[in-house]
């Protein structure tokens, strides 16, 4: 699900306990060397910014600093990119995914195109209670048509760009890593269970929509490599990725710099690689230079322009503001730390 991309990380201290294999690294012993993705604005009351990653709240809470679980106990208003716990979110998302006017997927993608995806949704369909790894079939067949149901149900009612997403995240890895709740979701029924107040510094279509514009020959062009990869892993000829398990391994490890930060721009689109032709990489550069453009770059000028407003509008107030580590940190950092340096406020890691 493409809404859940991300902006900030920063060093800090970090407490909690690492859970056996789930993060293969060596935690330092002391507090003081540990790292943690917590960024403290210095006003009085407080504000901070920490880095999440959109992935199941069990996988990673035990690697949660202390100071970030305080920093969330302490403050007043708690802040997200959006908020996915409430139903007029949800529903704006899946609105804006739709295909206008009651089209069905079938009348825009080619036909062979069409029954290619068909038949792949198929195989998911059918290997999804595997996958899950659940030792009770009953209960992994009854999970796997819930998790089908849910988000790919309606596959044929979706704009083809969505069922890019979908196609990328329906693999045997991120399917076994995903549970309910995620941890930006549970976040928030921490944060109303401490009756604090919660909100968003974005509205649904300001994620979903550049995703809509993206040409449709561009759509089908990625659609098809995207469908060929899977096509490849399917049949044994190509070997699957798990690069969700190593942004969780490194999240939890206090380090994303080796899978996130020195990431190549191809990276975006994980079929880019020297097999394309000269055309073929072309386009797919292009289209990685878009994503890049709209989902990262300017939604990080946008996001901190309005985290700095809130600062500004309510002095009064601490703030906690959760958004997802794995874009760069430059555009919100730099953006809120010069504003906020214009009235004598410094940003400063926290300790």
């Amino acid at each position: 699900m493409l809404w859940l991309f991300v902006l900030v990380t920063i060093p800090c201290g970090m407490g909690g306990r690492a859970s056996p294999g789930l993060a293969h690294c060596e935690l330092p012993k002391k507090q003081r060397d540990l790292n943690s993705f917590l960024w403290r604005v210095h006003r009085d009351p407080p504000a901070f910014l920490f880095g999440t990653i959109h992935v199941s709240y069990d996988l990673v809470w035990p690697f949660i600093p202390k100071n970030a679980k305080r920093a969330l106990e302490q403050s007043h208003d708690v802040y997200f990119e959006l908020e996915l716990g409430e139903p007029a979110t949800l529903g704006a998302i899946a609105s804006c995914q739709k295909l206008p006017q009651g089209q069905r997927l079938r009348e825009v993608l080619p036909a062979s195109l069409y029954t290619r995806l068909k038949t792949h949704l198929d195989y998911v369909h059918f290997m999804l209670p595997t996958w899950l790894g659940l030792a009770n079939r009953d209960t992994a067949r009854r999970h796997a048509e819930y998790l089908f149901k849910t988000f790919v149900g309606d596959w044929e009612r979706k704009r083809p760009v969505w069922l890019l997403v979908l196609l990328n995240w329906l693999t045997e890895a991120d399917v076994q890593n995903h549970r309910a709740p995620l941890l930006d979701v549970g976040l928030a029924h921490m944060a109303a269970a401490g009756g604090k107040r919660t909100g968003a510094v974005e509205r649904p279509e300001e994620q979903c929509l550049p995703l809509n514009m993206l040409s449709p020959s561009k759509v089908l062009f990625a659609l098809n490599h995207t469908l060929q990869m899977q096509e490849m892993i399917r049949v044994g000829s190509s070997k699957a990725t798990n690069s969700t398990k190593e942004l969780i391994n490194n999240y939890n490890c206090g380090d994303l710099s080796s899978i996130i930060f020195q990431q190549e721009p191809s990276q975006v689109l994980g079929w880019i690689d020297g097999s394309l032709s000269p055309d073929d990489a072309f386009v797919a550069h292009s289209i990685d230079h878009y994503l890049r453009q709209e989902l990262i770059y300017k939604r990080n000028a946008r996001m901190a322009q309005r985290v700095y407003s809130l600062l500004l509008r309510h002095p009064d107030k601490s703030f906690f503001f959760a958004f997802g580590v794995a874009n760069t940190t430059e555009n919100i950092t730099e953006s809120s730390t010069t504003s906020i340096n214009e009235k004598q406020k410094k940003g400063k890691k926290c300790r």
